[in-house]
């Protein structure tokens, strides 16, 4: 977790400060920089607030129980 945001969500979160400086940048107007906060503080209120409700909803384990080097197949691939 960075800023209270999973890494997918934090990841979305610098696209859009990254996008939203470019348009700062090149714009040269007030209210396209007010806008532009605005926005990202908007946006970064509902990451925060998605991700702890993704955080809750844990549906399947992504690991599995043991981890083997045992063979999954009985085709013999590589001569020994």
């Amino acid at each position: 977790m960075i800023w209270g945001l999973p890494t997918s969500l934090f990841a979305l979160m610098m696209i859009s400060v990254v996008a939203s400086l470019l348009v700062i940048i090149f714009s040269f107007s007030l209210v396209v920089i007010t806008i532009g906060i605005i926005w990202n503080a908007t946006l970064y209120i509902l990451l925060t607030r998605l991700g702890s409700r993704i955080r809750h909803i844990s549906l399947v384990n992504p690991f599995p129980k043991s981890i083997s080097n045992r063979k999954e197949s009985v085709l013999d691939h590589v001569k020994y």
